[in-house]
Order: C-alpha cells, then structure tokens, then sequence
C-alpha cells in the first residue's frame, strides 16, 4: 500500500460513492477537503474505507454535483477544496497536473520539465499513476510524447472516454510546443489563458488546493 493510500486511510473522515457513466466511483474526505475520487478496480484503490458512509455530507454531495455536470456537460470548473496527500515530489506533479487546461493534453517529458525534474520521467509517470483524485486532478489529460494515450490507473477505455468528452482527442501536446521552440511551462500557461480555465494554488502548510482567484 502506498504512503498516498495510506495517509488518506488514516486521515479520512467520511466516504461517498457515485455513480458516473464510466461506473462507481468511491470519494472519500478528511476535515481538509477532498482526498480521493477513484474508480472501482483501478490501481491503487484504497479498498474498504473504516470510516461513515455519508452521501449526505456537504463536500461529498458538492462533489457528486460537479461529477454529474461534469459528465453531461464536460465542464470542469470544479472548484472543490482537496487535501492531496503525497511526497513533496508527487504534490509537484499533481500541481503541475491541474495546470493543464480541459480540453488539451500533455507529455510526461513535459510534466517532468515543469517540476524541475527533466530526466525524472518515470518518476513522474509512477507519481500520475498514483494520483489519488480522478479527473478533478487531471491525469487522463496526460499521454506519451508520441500522442499515445499510454496507462491509466482507471483503464485506457476510461481516458479514452474522459478525453473525448473535454475533446481533447487530436489537439497537439504542449511537447509539440516545446519541439517548437516555446517552454512547456509557457505552453500550458498560454493554453490555460485561451480556454478561460483557473489554476490552483497549494497551501504549503495544509496541502490543501483551493481555486485560484
């Protein structure tokens, strides 16, 4: 078990589940915020959380909310306040994540440029993969410098899915924009800029992301 799944484990308060076209998905809260969306059989899945089934809670009905509009609509301005708990590394790759606009994708090279870790790629795929909060924390948005949609801890037909609804499919990565002569960080920031989408910042202290004003 992993010191993500662990922690959230620990830290949990309440649970919810919510059943999105893709199938069940299990969300789970701590006093902070939102610290997991998974869906059933994907990897790293907490399993059986000891904690209150609470539909009813507020973040967790807020968050079934915004997965519904989400899935009918393919908005995601989700503006939920999450507690990702994971190594220093990997909060970097999840911050780096939410930076990436609906509607485009982006390289792990790209990913691991933007953390300051260049040659960290794998690193940066195995922190993706572990990424603990499913499609509010973007990780489907993230595919190989190819443009092949590559792994998925919910499954390719998921991602496959996911992006299609935010019509990312066939939009270039910022690494072709990197392969251009621009920065992946500028790529993502122009992108961000054109699709009218906020980014997040992360409360040092906490760990906990809020939108950004």
């Amino acid at each position: 078990m992993s010191y993500t799944t662990t922690s959230i484990r620990s830290a949990c308060t309440a649970q919810a589940r919510y059943e999105s076209p893709l199938g069940t998905m299990l969300l789970a809260r701590t006093v902070r915020g939102l610290a997991g969306a998974w869906f059933m059989n994907q990897k790293d899945h907490p399993g059986e959380l000891d904690v209150p089934d609470q539909p009813d809670d507020v973040l967790l009905s807020r968050t079934a909310a915004c997965f519904k509009r989400y899935f009918e609509t393919g908005l995601a301005d989700f503006g939920l306040p999450l507690d990702l708990r994971g190594t220093p590394f990997q909060q970097r790759v999840w911050q780096a994540l939410l930076d990436i606009p609906r509607g485009h994708t982006c390289s792990y090279g790209d990913i691991a440029r933007q953390v300051g870790s260049p040659a960290a790629v794998r690193a940066v795929g195995a922190a993706v993969g572990r990424n603990p909060v499913a499609v509010i924390v973007p990780c489907h948005r993230v595919i190989g410098s190819n443009g092949s949609l590559t792994g998925y801890a919910g499954g390719l037909e998921r991602k496959t899915a996911l992006l299609t609804l935010e019509g990312a499919l066939g939009f270039a990565t910022s690494g072709d924009a990197a392969r251009s002569g621009r920065s992946s960080r500028s790529s993502l920031s122009s992108k961000r800029d054109q699709s009218g989408t906020t980014g997040a910042t992360v409360d040092p202290q906490s760990r906990l992301f809020e939108p950004a004003e």
